[in-house]
């Protein structure tokens, strides 16, 4: 059996005071597991590490590291980019707002905090992260299914082709293709060459012929017999050669 505690959600709280951080993980611990960090090279390290939290809770004003630099450097890395980030400060002017927004924060909770705030505003944006992995999820699932089958396809087609072709193959060895051309392709292109491999040659002999007679349009004006003709008007007798 799974224990109950690695099914919930992972939020790591940043904070450099000890009291805002107990604070926050007194209000999230029935539902949420809780990792801290009091400085931004931890929160990295964390957030890089795994499990991976699924939210990150973070503070703007600290020491060293800031929290717009956390953030931004979060998205800038691969492995953290998904993770939403929620700023909490006490500065809450419009610019100040903005600059989070733009390194890619996704909300802020403002200081002293809300209980009922930060419940509402931690569920939400956990519903939010599941139903993108879920999306994220779902599209690698069916992009590798679609790779799979058109693998598949293009290996009934590959077999297909081949199986055609060599039973065109066998037929024509066996009947000798006297039937005419196959419907299949390649078959009808073996034929085709098949016959012209056929077709004897005319010989000189068979060229010099004479039972052949030319078109009736090819005849002499003058004898009316055809051009070329071997035969002689009946009763006539050939002309025999001067020497």
């Amino acid at each position: 059996m799974i224990p109950a505690d690695t099914q919930r959600p992972t939020i790591l709280i940043v904070d450099d005071t000890p009291d805002n951080l107990a604070l926050m993980s007194a209000l999230l611990r029935d539902t949420c597991r809780t990792k801290v960090a009091t400085g931004g090279k931890k929160a990295l390290a964390i957030a890089a590490g795994e499990p991976q939290p699924d939210l990150i809770l973070l503070d703007i004003m600290m020491p060293g590291m800031d929290g717009y630099e956390v953030c931004r450097r979060l998205k800038a890395d691969p492995r953290t980019a998904g993770i939403p980030v929620i700023f909490l400060t006490a500065r809450t002017d419009v610019e100040d707002e903005q600059r989070g927004f733009d390194v890619g924060g996704v909300d802020y909770i403002a200081k002293p905090v809300s209980p009922p705030i930060v419940s509402a505003r931690v569920r939400t944006h956990l519903a939010l992260k599941q139903a993108q992995d879920f999306l994220r999820d779902r599209n690698d699932f069916l992009e590798a299914e679609v790779r799979r089958r058109m693998r598949e396809v293009s290996a009934v087609q590959d077999a297909t082709i081949l199986a055609m072709a060599s039973l065109a193959e066998t037929r024509d060895e066996e009947t000798g293709n006297t039937s005419g051309p196959p419907r299949n392709t390649f078959a009808n292109s073996r034929w085709r060459h098949a016959r012209i491999r056929a077709s004897p040659p005319i010989s000189p002999k068979h060229a010099s012929s004479c039972s052949t007679s030319p078109p009736r349009s090819m005849t002499s004006a003058k004898s009316g017999f055809p051009i070329g003709s071997c035969a002689s008007p009946a009763g006539s007798t050939p002309r025999s050669s001067k020497s």
